[in-house]
């Protein structure tokens, strides 16, 4: 037995009886694919060192070009999913995109051999990525290899939590394949895996870096008017709009040493990377659209936010100017509605915290609502983010009316901003966040992007100015 661990698992990853299991299900899944004469999927789950740093492995063996994924929440016992390669790529477009991709993604895990998830969460076959904010986001050319919906199943997974790390291999077995050139496929990556800890940041590379804005701030101030305009008129309750930032820099960004910064000052966030080609959409959101953990779905409604300040005193002050403020307690509101009326049809019971808290996070302060739901049906993480996405905190409300608007105002393709990110399991269990405090990187340019929730008491220069707080949590660790 331990011959077949060498031979499969030259660097030790998977111990003697993890091994054998896999080789015993490739040559299972060989002689399914030969009979059916279509492509079988074999997945194998084993537990590593508590040591290993799984969006470190990631970082260090992502192949170039090849689709990888991070997705961290270090203050929650360490959590963490990493992801790289491919072996299967569900893209879907349009209004039906999220449930396009549960569907074929429940087809996928169906006819896998797998293992039953057992270990932390994210342990096991699993499908990640992301959805853009519109159901034809992302066509802008910078946005290339980001579809509206695009969840991969990749080659290798690593989740964390506390002490428990788990490793999981994806084989992809065609007819035409033997048990020989499988075996060497395995060994090969998993040999591949590097054990390095994230790259430093260099603090002071040579050359300059420049932040542009592609539109004059006066054009976000002109939108936030515009809106006020026609909420004020009657024509809805809240929309939400963005702006862009550019970051040119002297060298190309070093995502690796970029993630390691977010975790550490933003540990309370979801420190997320997901590449695609040549690009990386990457972020420190605090915001989570959903989790769903059996019958149960849990999210938090976040609107309205302040900056913070290093004097614990104004700190406090603020916070409390926060939970008075009539705009903000408004705009707070109207998301837990409709988050709690989205959820409701799906739910056997729908129940939200009568009283916002303070979510504190590096540089700002949010108003959030924890939202919890025992479900009807079984209803995927990924039709629950479908269900959910947009929430009034990045769209509107109505969000039949703001939709059309928001790129009309805004002037810009969100691409992944202000969508979602995370991961499905073969359960259906899984977790998605909401992409904000973000930034698509491709070599040395860097574009940001920050907005807020506009309501009927909205101020422009106000608005202009919290969008400025909200880019404090990227622009420092790009612009050097």
């Amino acid at each position: 037995m331990h011959d077949v661990a060498q031979r499969l698992s030259p660097r030790g990853w998977f111990d003697a009886k993890t091994a054998r299991r896999l080789e015993r299900r490739l040559d299972a899944a060989l002689r399914q694919a030969r009979a059916t004469g279509t492509p079988a999927l074999v997945s194998v789950t084993g537990s590593v060192d508590p040591a290993v740093d799984p969006t470190a492995v990631a970082v260090a063996s992502r192949r170039p070009a090849e689709p990888w994924f991070c997705l961290e929440q270090p203050d929650r016992d360490g959590y963490a999913v990493a992801a790289i390669g491919s072996v299967r790529a569900l893209e879907a477009r349009g209004a039906d995109r999220f449930d396009v991709v549960a569907r074929r993604w429940s087809a996928v895990a169906a006819g896998a051999l797998a293992d039953a998830p057992d270990g932390p969460p994210g342990s096991g076959l699993l499908a990640l990525g992301g959805f853009a904010f519109a159901p034809d986001g992302g066509g802008s050319p910078r946005w290339e290899g980001f579809a509206p919906g695009s969840l991969v199943v990749p080659e290798l997974s690593l989740a964390r939590a506390g002490e428990r790390v788990s490793l999981t291999l994806n084989v992809e077995v065609a007819p035409d394949d033997t048990l020989d050139d499988l075996e060497a496929r395995v060994a090969g990556r998993l040999g591949s895996l590097r054990l390095a800890g994230l790259p430093m940041w260099d603090p002071a590379p040579a050359g300059q870096y420049k932040v542009l804005s592609p539109m004059p701030p006066s054009h976000y101030e002109e939108a936030v008017a515009r809106a006020v305009q026609r909420i004020r008129a009657g024509e809805l309750e809240k929309i939400a709009l963005a702006r862009e930032v550019e970051v040119h820099a002297p060298v190309d960004h070093d995502v690796g040493a970029v993630l390691g910064l977010l975790r550490e000052a933003f540990a309370s966030c979801y420190v997320f990377a997901v590449g695609r080609g040549d690009a990386v959409f990457l972020a420190a959101s605090p915001e989570l659209l959903v989790r769903r953990e059996g019958q149960r779905a849990s999210t938090v409604a976040l609107a309205g936010s302040s900056r913070r300040s290093a004097d614990p005193a104004v700190d406090e002050h603020l916070g409390e100017q926060l939970m008075q403020s009539d705009k903000d307690r408004e705009e707070h509101a109207i998301v837990v509605r409709r988050i709690s009326r989205a959820l409701r049809p799906h739910s056997v019971w729908v129940t939200a915290a009568p009283e916002p808290v303070l979510v504190r996070v590096a540089n700002i302060i949010h108003l959030g609502t924890p939202i919890r739901a025992q479900l009807a049906a079984p209803l995927s993480a990924i039709e629950l983010a479908g269900v959910l996405h947009p929430t009034p905190a990045v769209g509107g409300e109505p969000g039949a009316v703001a939709a059309p608007l928001i790129p009309a105002l805004e002037g810009l393709d969100r691409g992944w901003y202000a969508g979602t990110v995370g991961w499905a399991d073969a359960a259906g269990d899984g977790e998605f966040c909401v992409g904000l405090r973000c930034a698509l990187v491709r070599a040395r340019v860097a574009h940001l992007y920050a907005g807020g929730g506009i309501v009927r008491d909205s101020d422009p220069v106000a608005e202009l100015a919290e969008t400025e707080v909200k880019l404090g949590a990227m622009l420092p660790v790009l612009a050097g």
